[in-house]
């Protein structure tokens, strides 16, 4: 399964997501991948979101990442990659250093 908008690409690999987010995650695309993510989650063991393209992360971005985090807590885990210095800067500042695997 694949599926692609302008700003975020979703891949399922068997009991694996990737979650490939470019540009802005913020209240217009967040819900978009929500919506997605709820979708393909039955069976998925690992989520992973790359964000080598991400420049900016709101509170709505935030807000998916610790869904998906408490989601994933029951069936698998959940990493974060390629994390670009401002998105990095916002989970400092957050807290959500703390609480993400990154890799």
């Amino acid at each position: 399964m694949r599926f692609n908008q302008n700003n975020f690409t979703i891949i399922r690999k068997r009991n694996k997501l990737i979650v490939a987010v470019k540009d802005r995650l913020d209240s217009l695309t967040a819900p978009k991948i929500q919506e997605q993510l709820e979708a393909e989650l039955k069976g998925i063991e690992k989520i992973i979101f790359d964000f080598a393209e991400l420049n900016y992360i709101s509170s709505a971005g935030l807000r998916l990442l610790l869904t998906a985090m408490q989601v994933m807590e029951e069936q698998g885990e959940m990493v974060v990659r390629n994390v670009t210095p401002a998105v990095m800067d916002v989970f400092e500042i957050t807290g959500f250093i703390n609480d993400l695997t990154i890799e």
